[in-house]
């Protein structure tokens, strides 16, 4: 493996251990660039191996000085109750942080600085993100909204950090988005098309949920953009993730303004946004039923690429990914499609299947969950069953012998009665 460090001296001083996380917060007025790079001295960038046939995605490497953007968005209403208790890309996704496997593979294609675009929460972001900046070498910034700017505001927000000297194209992700993440195979699509932008496409059963986008099937050119169509106009959806020339910052002005529907559409009628088939898997896991199925669609993806990591033994079916913190007892059967976080204690004779065990949870006896997101330090009682999208909050108690159909129960409860139908328990 051939390895490259890039060292990009910002002034004449000694090299600095760790980066800074910094919140930049901006209200309406065109935020000024004069101190946007003064905490940061150097920066060591490790990349990997290039592969020597693709001429252009090397060349985009050696001189990589990519920043990006990942819309956090809001409040996560879709995902309560576990939002209420942090932010949506703080949740864990098989046994951590949303929003980390789209900083790890934005690190890996060569991205040096990442802004959080966010308008709630920040202050939990930061404190969360300063233990992990140091540990995976990035610089990472958060743009704080003192209102919500929808999908291409908060460019215009960021624009002095994203808009460098360098003239490099930057991504933009979705933060609800989980998928392979082919960066370094869209550098090299952006590259060789020479258009203003290009996005990835995903295929999917049922389009009109999404954004479709209508190509020349050659070229990759776009040719039609429409949100959310009435009509099959194709099968081809937004996976919402971008890279995009500065230019495209000229075209967005820093007011509440969507990507998809106000400024893709410019682009396309002057022949400059090309799409990219997403190869693999794809799911925006920004509610409880989506979660699930990205769950077992991220586990598929890690049995072919790393079975190691997946859990093994007679008492497990299918893919489960369990920490090697947790604790389980013997008799229980667990999987397909679970995932166990850190310091979770399974008792004996415990069924799991379809499902998210998240950090601290204790499961007791005989106990059955299918289809279900247990939330952090909750307890389930022995011989409860636990079943049909049942999403239980932080810290929540589940008495012996409940059973729960499809219920939300919020944090710190106590649940003495079964829950026969989907409902919400405040």
């Amino acid at each position: 493996m051939n390895i490259i460090f890039l060292i990009i001296l910002r002034k004449k001083s000694t090299f600095i251990k760790h980066l800074r996380v910094d919140c930049i917060s901006r209200g309406p007025v065109k935020p000024s660039s004069s101190a946007l790079y003064q905490n940061i001295n150097c920066k060591l960038l490790q990349a990997s191996s290039f592969n020597q046939s693709s001429s252009v995605l090397a060349e985009a490497f050696y001189h990589s000085t990519m920043k990006a953007l990942i819309l956090v968005g809001g409040f996560g209403t879709r995902l309560r109750p576990l939002t209420l208790s942090f932010p949506k890309p703080l949740v864990d996704f098989a046994n951590k942080p949303m929003i980390l496997y789209q900083i790890e593979a934005l690190k890996a294609t060569g991205v040096t600085e990442v802004v959080l675009a966010i308008s709630y929460q920040p202050e939990v972001m930061l404190n969360f993100l300063k233990d992990f900046e140091s540990k995976l070498g990035i610089k990472i910034t958060c743009s704080q909204e003192t209102e919500p700017l929808g999908t291409a505001g908060p460019l215009a927000l960021a624009r002095d950090i994203l808009a460098d000297k360098s003239g490099e194209p930057f991504f933009v992700l979705n933060s609800d988005v989980i998928s392979e993440y082919p960066l370094k195979e869209m550098i090299a699509f952006h590259k060789s098309h020479g258009g203003e932008a290009s996005m990835l496409v995903t295929k999917v059963d049922e389009p009109s949920k999404y954004g479709v986008v209508v190509t020349e099937e050659s070229t990759g050119k776009v040719e039609r953009y429409v949100e959310k169509p009435k009509i099959y106009v194709g099968n081809k959806i937004n996976a919402g993730i971008y890279l995009l020339n500065p230019s495209v910052l000229d075209r967005i002005e820093l007011k509440p303004t969507s990507i998809e529907k106000e400024i893709f559409p410019k682009i396309v009628s002057e022949n400059q946004l090309y799409a990219m088939v997403l190869p693999g898997y794809w799911m925006d896991i920004g509610q409880p039923k989506d979660y699930i199925t990205g769950l077992r669609l991220y586990l598929d993806s890690l049995r072919m690429k790393s079975p190691s990591k997946l859990a093994s033994g007679a008492h497990i079916i299918g893919n489960v990914l369990i920490d090697e913190s947790a604790e389980i007892s013997d008799g229980c059967l667990i999987g397909p499609d679970v995932a166990i976080g850190p310091g979770c204690v399974i008792e004996s004779g415990v069924r799991l299947s379809q499902c998210t065990i998240m950090r601290g949870v204790c499961i007791k006896e005989h106990a059955c969950i299918s289809s279900s997101i247990i939330g952090w330090h909750s307890t389930v009682g022995r011989w409860a069953r636990i079943e049909n999208m049942t999403i239980l909050g932080e810290d929540v108690h589940v008495c012996d012998e409940i059973y729960s159909n499809g219920g939300v129960v919020l944090p710190h409860k106590e649940i003495k009665a079964s829950i026969l139908k989907p409902e919400i328990i405040m």
